[in-house]
């Protein structure tokens, strides 16, 4: 029996893992609050009755140009979708789809213009949504007065609609219900987050779009598709289901403006209607958003008038980017900012702009509407002898004034209000920039439309030197200076970190991890052998072992991980060759002595996951669908298309099976108690023979009813699910009323990791997809020769059995080996690297919880679930034979602990994983020991 200090050290453990943990959330919490930007949101509205006041030409918000706007979204647009393929160096598969737009952009330069629409950062659908409605800029959190609510609270275009008079029907993406519960007078949502489904929310649009348009109870559609934004999520950009979805679009789109057109005839419902075709956001070529990378950012936005303005638009419009098309006609791109938008559609429909939009009225947007040129809007006491450009320069100079007045009056309310506001020497300089403008626009009245009593020689001299148009151009670029010098002004201030609390939080950081260092070092250093003491090399590898992790530490990168891997397992080379140990006999074959068998396997490995890293292997081997320049393409190149896809069927259902075998050979040898055994393994083969069965539902090589094709696909899961949360009941269960005195120490901790490992794994290889099987033989693989290299060390060293200190290479290899796979199985360190599909597999709806849960698995099970777990099988591979020394035993723990500190570290920077490693870590303390 163990001393009973013993004991009480081990009871101290958990909670030193415990402290530790805490440490931890209280550093990453004070740099979360100083390095997430942080904007207030007024709950302010502006309103039709606001008293302006300026000038006699700048008294009250536009007057209408439009009555009906049509808005178009396809989610996830990017700019290359729209543009002709001759704007870019090379030719895609994915462009010139949209053949109908870029035919009009041709055919109707005056009433039709492609923009290159840029959104600011985070390009999340969500914020996109809510910045492009209330014209302000997005940030990772939004300080308002209501937390709880999911709602918009700010002054939006939506709200705006609703409080004067504008109908607004909605039709697709559910998230506009969700941020604008009461604004529409009509609406067909429907569920956004099954990224797996293509079709529901597309064919829910295209069943009301077309029969809507033929309807005279809205002012405002807005129809949002989502098909393309799933298809990049699940398939990627160059896929035949995105050229499919945008194949489609083009079809819908000419009926759109088919419809239109015939119902734009004088007196039709469409007479004066604007289309708006455009994206929220752009998107990678792994079909992911979120970041700010160009594109992400660019997306596009497509505006057509079925009523055409006059030929003056064109001096507006410009031609700064033209380019013929494939038909050798002349096509014009444009380029906005989304922040644009919800001022410009305010403009356009003559309501009272969001009383927090910070964006300009986009000038070309503007022009585009045939209703801003029409003179018989100007009132009598207006010029009424300006040509058409000079007229619509006025118009648009007044619509300038007003947004001038209403982004100055947000400033003031912001200053006045907020927390965290600008600096004092930047608002006197935006402050200066109103004056100046706002004090010359009398002027600019009196002489673009003199008075009656003018005398003909000041009518003479106004004409003589042009003042008109160069006055309007003059005050216009004014008022553009002052809204840009803002937007600037506001980018930067909500872009700046509080330095203070990231300095906090970050030496807390080095407190808490120096103090884990300590506790570590402290533990090996009473832990080292005579034998250990007396190696040279004893020093040296685990210097080199904390310089890795310090290399990792500071490029938490996938590829980096993988050199720093691939760099251990030669230092082992280097390190054998050096000792004398390392045979190659060359002969008419190479014969490799065996111990060094698992150093070359692990660099043949390390070799694979070096290329499944560059090019994604998750997101295209888990479709159907192989791009053109992923390796598997080669073998399709060779054997045909028809090969390829078979082996993409049959060869997952190998793999897993091999993957049963061995688990189940492991559950046999590790698990002694008859019960706990046979449960564990009567679950282990259900799992996976569920998880085959899965798979052949979604196969093509099979045919299957549609009652089996569900069970499959949704029953399947769903069992997986419920078998591996019994058996975490059941290893729960044992572990806290079960009988383990009677066991050794090695024999009870490898009892209760395999049971947990058993748990877990068929639940994470489901939702890896069928890439799973192959990544659990690598990481199976991989596991085998870091062992046998830790055995390969024992023997050189010639250690006994006694107490000795963890191999800290060993440990540093696994903790890689964990990075590696989690970028080996698509997924990256950004929220658009989320695998969303894999939370939906076996269900076809979205609950926050249950998606959430999955999804959160997915991300973590091979990087954090599956090695902390694991860990207990390195800790006590060298005591795998019996002992009655109660010394082990306590040994046993003492080493399980050195290697938990040895790996939790390595993810300082990883925030959300450092946590969750943590955790992981005190509850196998408190499990195992």
């Amino acid at each position: 029996m163990a001393a009973p200090g013993s004991h009480t050290r081990r009871r101290a453990w958990p909670l030193l893992f415990l402290a530790v943990l805490m440490f931890h959330s209280l550093a990453i919490y004070l740099f979360t609050r100083g390095f997430l930007l942080t904007r207030t949101e007024l709950d302010v509205h502006s309103h039709r009755d606001d008293r302006i006041g300026i000038s006699p030409g700048c008294s009250s918000w536009p007057p209408p140009a439009v009555d009906r706007l049509v808005i178009v979204v396809l989610d996830a647009l990017r700019f290359d979708f729209v543009a002709p393929s001759t704007f870019f160096q090379e030719r895609q598969p994915w462009m010139d789809k949209l053949q109908v737009l870029q035919r009009l952009a041709a055919d109707e330069k005056t009433s039709a213009r492609i923009f290159k629409a840029l959104a600011d950062p985070p390009t999340t659908s969500l914020q996109r949504l809510k910045a492009l409605t209330t014209g302000g800029l997005p940030t990772f959190i939004d300080v308002g007065n209501s937390f709880g609510a999911p709602a918009i609270v700010e002054d939006n275009i939506m709200h705006q609609f609703a409080k004067n008079g504008k109908r607004v029907v909605m039709m697709g993406d559910d998230t506009w219900i969700q941020l604008y519960p009461e604004h529409f007078n009509k609406s067909y949502p429907y569920p956004s987050f099954n990224v797996k489904d293509l079709d529901t929310v597309d064919n829910g649009v295209i069943e009301h779009l077309l029969p809507s348009l033929h309807k005279n109870d809205w002012d405002v559609l807005i129809a949002h598709f989502l098909g393309v934004d799933h298809a990049g999520h699940i398939f990627g950009v160059d896929s035949t289901p995105m050229i499919q979805k945008l194949e489609q679009y083009n079809r819908i789109l000419e009926d759109v403006i088919d419809t239109l057109k015939s119902l734009s005839t004088s007196g039709g419902p469409h007479e004066n209607t604007l289309l708006l075709v455009m994206g929220d956001h752009g998107q990678t070529l792994n079909g992911d958003h979120g970041g700010g990378t160009a594109e992400e950012v660019e997306t596009s936005l497509f505006a057509w008038s079925p009523k055409t303005p006059p030929n003056a638009v064109l001096s507006v419009l410009g031609k700064n980017l033209c380019n013929a098309d494939l038909h050798g006609k002349e096509v014009c791109v444009s380029t906005m900012q989304q922040l644009d938008f919800a001022v410009t559609i305010a403009a356009l429909l003559g309501i009272p702009f969001p009383f927090g939009s910070i964006g300009r009225v986009n000038p070309e947007l503007y022009a585009l509407s045939a209703g801003t040129w029409d003179n018989q809007q100007i009132g009598a006491n207006d010029c009424t002898q300006q040509n058409d450009l000079e007229a619509w320069m006025r118009r648009y100079a007044e619509a300038l004034c007003i947004n001038c007045w209403q982004v100055k009056r947000y400033i003031d309310r912001y200053s006045a209000t907020s927390v965290i506001g600008f600096r004092a020497e930047d608002l006197n300089h935006v402050a200066d920039l109103y004056s100046k403008a706002q004090a010359n626009w009398s002027s600019v009245l009196r002489s673009t439309c003199p008075v009656e009593t003018s005398s003909q020689d000041e009518l003479k001299e106004c004409a003589n030197k042009e003042c008109t148009s160069s006055a309007l151009r003059l005050q216009i670029d004014a008022y553009s200076d002052f809204l840009e010098s803002f937007a600037k002004l506001a980018r930067s201030a909500w872009t700046e970190f509080d330095l203070w609390l990231m300095g906090i939080g970050l030496s807390v950081m080095i407190l808490s991890v120096s103090t884990q260092a300590c506790m570590l070092v402290k533990l090996n250093i009473d832990q080292i052998s005579e034998k250990e003491r007396a190696s040279s090399s004893f020093i040296p590898k685990n210097f080199f072992a904390f310089a890795l992790v310090a290399i990792r530490a500071a490029m938490a990168e996938g590829r980096v991980a993988n050199f720093l891997l691939a760099t251990s397992c030669i230092a082992s080379v280097w390190h054998s060759a050096t000792k004398g140990k390392f045979i190659i006999e060359v002969n008419i074959l190479i014969t490799i002595n065996a111990p060094n068998f698992p150093e070359f396997v692990f660099l043949l490995l390390n070799i694979f996951i070096r290329f499944g890293i560059e090019f994604g292997m998750s997101k295209q081997i888990s479709g159907s669908i192989i791009s053109n320049d992923h390796p598997v393409s080669i073998i399709c190149g060779l054997f045909g298309s028809s090969f390829c896809s078979d082996l993409m069927e049959i060869f997952p259902i190998i793999s897993l099976t091999l993957v049963a075998y061995i688990i189940l050979k492991c559950i046999s040898y590790a698990i002694s108690h008859r019960f706990l055994k046979y449960s564990v393994m009567s679950g282990s083969i259900l799992s996976y023979i569920f998880i085959a069965i899965h798979w052949a539902s979604e196969s093509t090589l099979l045919s299957h009813t549609k009652a089996t094709r569900e069970t499959g696909i949704s029953l399947a899961p769903r069992l997986v699910y419920t078998i591996g949360g019994l058996s975490l009941a059941i290893s729960a269960f044992y572990r806290l009323f079960g009988s383990t005195d009677h066991l050794k120490m090695n024999e009870r901790i490898t009892s209760l990791s395999a049971v947990m490992l058993c748990s877990w794994s068929p639940t994470i290889l489901i939702l890896l997809g069928r890439q799973g099987p192959f990544v659990a033989l690598i990481c199976m693989t991989i596991a085998w020769c870091i062992i046998k290299l830790q055995q390969k060390n024992q023997r050189e060293l010639k250690l006994d059995k006694g107490i000795h200190a963890a191999d800290s290479v060993s440990v540093t290899q696994w903790s890689f080996l964990a990075v590696c796979l989690f970028y080996l199985t698509g997924h990256w360190c950004t929220f658009d690297g989320l695998r969303y599909g894999a939370a939906f597999i076996g269900f076809d709806h979205f609950h926050i919880i249950r998606q959430g849960l999955l999804l959160s698995i997915d991300t973590f099970g091979v990087s954090h679930i599956l090695p902390v777990l694991s860990l207990p099988f390195i800790a006590i591979c060298w005591y795998n034979s019996a002992s009655k020394n109660s010394k082990v035993n306590d040994a046993t723990v003492t080493r399980l602990i050195q290697v938990w500190g040895l790996f939790a570290p390595k993810y300082v920077f990883d925030a959300i994983g450092l946590l969750l490693t943590d955790l992981l870590v005190v509850l196998a303390s408190i499990y195992y020991s």
